[in-house]
């Protein structure tokens, strides 16, 4: 590897030389544009905007642009000569505890050599003082141009720093989380839980970049002439209301088949019923509760009604008996005073 600083580390009075080595390397591709018509390489020159000629990297220097829109020129130099006790050291300002290092700060990754012999015993005391103190080193070094936080540990036997980003370039999570109210049941807990637990754990140097591969695919099928064939992604669901219950269930099954393991052997996970459904169906039972009482008053009261009704109805067969009595007499009656009337005249006329 090719260091990209030489400094010294400062721990206190003692000074530390050191090399700075990028720990990280991007393996994802790179394009290049080009015009789509007749897949010309476009490129991108660097004209100056006062005499429009093509400038070179070497004749490009640095400016500071001001309100008005002046530019005031800054050379190398001119950063050099800044006061900064950092600009060749990475000093150590405290020691703290790994877990108090919000990871959201961290930036990029490098390695720290010792610089010649003489800084072998120095660089391995620093080392081995962290390890027994398990805290890491909060430090302040000048890189590029501009001043940054590092956090110094161990990786192996080596001393690793992270870059940190300042505490006011981290923004605040305003307006991210859900806006409306949302409560997880213990149940939607307990099946996440079994899930994290179903996975487990992983064997990160297993993982790779399918998409890289998928790419590089691509490139070579290309370059010979042929195309694969292109096959639609998998749904996943997004943007769609689920069932959380079931999609927990059927992950934490999903899971163990994965892992081998048996069905059956699955979280002992109780499929329940939402508690609309129970409110529901419990709400007819404490109306039959309540209503019991009502109806066995409301029975009685039919009883006594049908006894009253059917004594109604033994008077009401008695009397057509008494209803045509009543009319022969009422017929005799009529027929006696019809022959009174008649009798009457005879008597006047024979006298």
């Amino acid at each position: 590897m090719r260091s990209i600083w030489n400094g010294a580390i400062s721990f206190g009075l003692v000074s530390i030389p050191i090399k700075l080595f990028n720990a990280t390397e991007s393996h994802s591709i790179s394009f290049r544009q080009i015009h789509t018509e007749d897949g010309g390489r476009v490129r991108y020159r660097k004209v100056c905007e006062l005499d429009g000629e093509e400038l070179e990297a070497a004749e490009i220097g640095k400016a500071y642009e001001d309100a008005d829109g002046s530019l005031i020129p800054i050379t190398d130099d001119d950063l050099a000569a800044l006061p900064l006790p950092t600009a060749k050291t990475i000093e150590i300002v405290a020691f703290v505890a790994a877990d108090s290092i919000d990871p959201l700060q961290m930036d990029a990754a490098y390695y720290l050599s010792a610089s010649g012999v003489p800084a072998a015993k120095p660089y391995t005391l620093l080392r081995e003082a962290l390890k027994r103190s398990q805290k890491v080193a909060i430090a302040k070094f000048a890189l590029r141009g501009r001043e940054r936080l590092g956090m110094l540990r161990v990786v192996d036997d080596v001393i690793a720093m992270h870059g940190l980003l300042w505490p006011d370039e981290i923004r605040a999570p305003e307006g991210v989380a859900p806006e409306t109210g949302v409560k997880v049941r213990d149940a939607e807990l307990d099946l996440a839980d079994a899930l994290m637990d179903t996975l487990g754990e992983v064997d990160v140097d297993a993982l790779h970049d399918d998409y890289r591969e998928a790419v590089e695919a691509l490139i070579a099928s290309k370059a010979g002439g042929a195309l694969p064939p292109s096959e639609a992604p998998p749904e996943t669901g997004g943007g769609k209301v689920i069932d959380l219950m079931a999609a927990l269930e059927k992950s934490v099954r999903a899971a163990k088949e994965a892992r081998g393991e048996e069905a059956a052997e699955s979280a002992e996970v109780t499929e329940l019923k939402p508690r609309r459904t129970a409110a529901r169906k419990s709400a007819p039972a404490k109306s039959e509760a309540k209503t019991a009482p009502a109806r066995k008053a409301a029975a009685k009261k039919t009883t006594k009604a049908t006894a009253k009704s059917t004594s109604a109805a033994k008077k009401s067969a008695a009397s057509p008996k008494a209803t045509a009595s009543g009319a022969k007499k009422s017929t005799a009656t009529t027929a006696k005073k019809a022959a009174a009337k008649k009798t009457t005249p005879r008597k006047r006329a024979s006298a």
